[in-house]
């Protein structure tokens, strides 16, 4: 245990405010990537990094980093802390923004206690991890790493037309330095579970080893549009019928495994989607995730030879378009195991856990060691201003962030 301790006051105060913008006429907190409400916490976020003495940096695709580089350490590779500070529609205040707003509050405390970091320390806000406006998701994370290109990612089309580059530079944050320009020794990030396991377990902390990999895959199903009153279900090429049959594969294999393995169909439009008309063509999205990249692939296959069959059974023409892929990701040990000594230290349960959700951590793991802390989520809800995790659990979170930085970064 460090000696140190956050101020409770001030991380959960700054959780509020920041959640209080972006607000609309409805009460729906919406901050999606590059708007105007965005600009707004963005503002918030680089005041409160001023404040600190941080010096604050931005990139061409609008990271923020605020910067602690005392002398005689800043030409060393710095420890990363971070998140990021979008939301989706009608979000909570929990996710990202607690792994930034606790990574600022860890610098600053160690900051006021006079610490002496043997490398700088950065708290780093992602644009546009969440990916409602912009695709893909984790895109800030993805090109720092060298994942993507920045001048594809500047030029990516959003939802409402609106061109990303254009939307940075209009709210002031579109700067001249290439992402990448810090490589950072390690990347902590401290998030929300979103998931029901720390809370139902009674476990105060997650310490997560792994993260799963993700298949986004959009399919297409091609049959005739027809009455419904007329035609005999014999006779029928239906789209809407070869789509449910997916659904239920995908369900039942699922539930008969004794994996992780999840599958998800989120989003579904038939055509002409008429009550009385036969579906011509139903387009839906499957999403797969699992740790293990094996398995991961063969949930891939057995999806494909799945569609070849229905297709001949059902008379129909379907078509697959890959929309993300990304391969599971397996945190660095020793942070791991540094995570699990502070929570020993303070006296608080803890267990490792495998995230099932993406975050900037596993785009950050492609260029330094990387590793994420969990604080238990009320009933796993995320994404809806349900979202609750319980003061006591943020700080606790945030004090365990704190000795790991202060373990990792008081050495070489």
């Amino acid at each position: 245990m460090s000696g140190h301790s956050i101020d409770p006051t001030r991380l959960l105060g700054r959780l509020a405010r920041l959640g209080a913008i972006g607000r609309d006429q409805e009460y729906w907190l919406v901050r999606l990537a590059a708007s105007d409400a965005d600009k707004l916490g963005r503002d918030q976020f680089v005041s409160w990094l001023e404040a600190a003495g941080l010096e604050v940096a931005i990139d061409r695709i609008g990271n923020i980093f605020g910067i602690w580089a005392p002398e005689g350490v800043s030409d060393k590779a710095p420890l990363m802390l971070g998140s990021h500070i979008d939301t989706v529609i009608n979000a909570g205040i929990y996710d990202g923004c607690y792994g930034v707003l606790a990574g600022l509050e860890v610098i600053e405390t160690l900051k006021q206690a006079g610490f002496s970091p043997a490398r700088p320390l950065v708290v780093a806000a992602f644009t546009n991890e969440e990916g409602v406006r912009y695709a893909p998701d984790m895109m800030g994370s993805l090109v720092h790493a060298g994942g993507l290109d920045i001048e594809t990612a500047l030029d990516s089309i959003g939802t409402d037309g609106s061109r990303l580059g254009d939307e940075l530079k209009r709210i002031g944050y579109a700067s001249d330095r290439e992402p990448g320009f810090l490589k950072p020794k390690a990347y902590i990030e401290l998030h929300i579970e979103q998931g029901p396991i720390l809370e139902r377990e009674g476990i105060s902390l997650g310490a997560v080893e792994n993260l799963q990999g993700i298949s986004w895959q959009k399919v297409t199903i091609d049959g005739d549009a027809n009455h419904a009153g007329t035609t005999p279900i014999s006779m029928r090429r239906d789209a809407g019928h070869a789509a449910a049959r997916v659904i239920t594969f995908l369900r039942q294999r699922a539930r008969a495994s004794d994996t992780p393995t999840v599958a998800t169909v989120g989003c579904m439009a038939f055509e002409p989607n008429a009550i009385n008309v036969i579906p011509s063509r139903a387009t839906f999205t499957v999403d797969l995730r699992d740790p293990d990249e094996q398995r991961l692939r063969e949930e891939e296959g057995a999806l494909a030879r799945f569609l070849d069959t229905l297709s001949a059974e059902e008379d129909v023409t379907i078509s697959v378009e890959r929309l993300a892929r990304f391969e599971p990701v397996r945190f660095d040990a020793g942070i791991v195991t540094s995570i699990e000594a502070a929570a020993r230290a303070r006296g608080l349960p803890c267990r490792r856990m495998t995230s099932g959700a993406g975050h900037d951590a596993q785009m950050m793991a492609r260029i330094a060691p990387a590793a994420m802390i969990f604080v238990p989520s009320k009933d796993g809800i995320s994404h809806n201003p349900k979202e609750f995790t319980a003061d006591a659990d943020l700080v606790a979170g945030a004090n365990i962030l704190l000795d790991v930085v202060q373990a990792l970064a008081g050495k070489e």
